[in-house]
């Protein structure tokens, strides 16, 4: 019997987790080839929220599919995923569907996991799903990437491939974990998912399938401006221009041209469109790139 594990990794939004827990318990994969044979238990992590997410799931935790775990201090996306997928292939789980506890799944976006499974006879590194935001447009955010530095706009296919995807409903085979490692959690934030799933798409086939459907409830759809942000988040794009370093460069001479190209242009636009703090926004960049040239993280196996 195939056993799948939601991981789901919240940090003091319980009011999401809960509608998040509520789309998984809903889950109708009956249409599935394998649907008889398949169960799905539903794995929370949390990074020590502040705000009474503990006392919220302690009626619900290890009853009702739902088993809860406590990080024991805020990790950060990258280590609650980290965390949460070892756990996942530890307790010998066959599949790991990932997801923010923004994500809210569709009804039927597991079964057509199940679908792409058996269409692919498992012969993939992953499947992603196709988030849509809460007024039904693509998030941006979260948007595929085929290439690798191409944004895929067309998401009719039913299976397409994919080079880049995010922790917004990814499904993986615990074997490829095992194989090829852990999400890196010394990455903390940003581009802990783009990595992970570039690290598998370099060796297996991976897709989008476009009737795999989450609705992402984030505040926003856009994705992060270094020029155009408020100041009290200047300080964390730090870690994403450090992450992207050590992503790209691993694409060779073509990966280090793209961060010197794309370094350049976010100067352009802080010197041209930020209203504030512009040598603070610069100096950020710069030092991101530059740790990331010396940052080398470990990747983990289970």
């Amino acid at each position: 019997m195939p056993k799948i594990a939601a991981v789901v990794v919240t940090y003091n939004r319980k009011d999401l987790l809960l509608e998040c827990l509520s789309c998984l318990q809903n889950q109708n994969f009956s249409d599935a080839s394998q649907a008889c044979e398949t169960s799905l238990d539903i794995l929370v992590i949390d990074n020590a929220s502040t705000d009474g997410t503990s006392k919220v799931l302690k009626p619900l935790a290890n009853t009702k599919q739902i088993l809860y775990f406590n990080t024991g201090s805020n990790l950060g996306g990258a280590g609650g995923f980290n965390y949460g997928m070892r756990k996942a292939v530890e307790l010998g789980y066959d599949y790991v569907w990932v997801m923010d506890d923004d994500c809210m799944p569709h009804k039927d976006t597991l079964q057509e996991f199940l679908k792409a499974d058996t269409q692919l006879n498992g012969q993939y590194g992953y499947i992603s799903s196709v988030c849509r935001w809460t007024d039904g447009s693509i998030c941006t955010m979260n948007t595929q990437r085929h290439p690798l530095t191409k944004n895929i706009t067309d998401f009719s296919p039913e299976l397409q491939p994919c080079t880049l995807a995010s922790f917004v409903s990814l499904f993986v085979p615990a074997r490829i974990i095992k194989e090829l490692g852990l999400p890196i959690k010394d990455f903390f934030i940003w581009s802990d998912d783009w990595e992970f799933t570039r690290r598998i798409s370099r060796k297996y086939p991976c897709y989008l399938a476009g009737k795999s459907v989450v609705t992402h409830k984030s505040k926003s759809n856009g994705v992060g401006n270094i020029a155009l942000d408020s100041e009290e988040k200047i300080s964390r794009y730090k870690l994403a221009y450090r992450n992207d370093v050590v992503f790209y460069r691993r694409e060779g001479a073509k990966g280090y041209g793209y961060i010197l190209v794309r370094g350049l242009y976010h100067a352009l636009l802080v010197l041209t469109k930020a209203k504030s703090k512009k040598g603070e926004r610069l100096k950020t960049i710069i030092q991101g790139n530059l740790e990331g040239l010396k940052f080398h993280p470990e990747i983990e196996y289970v």
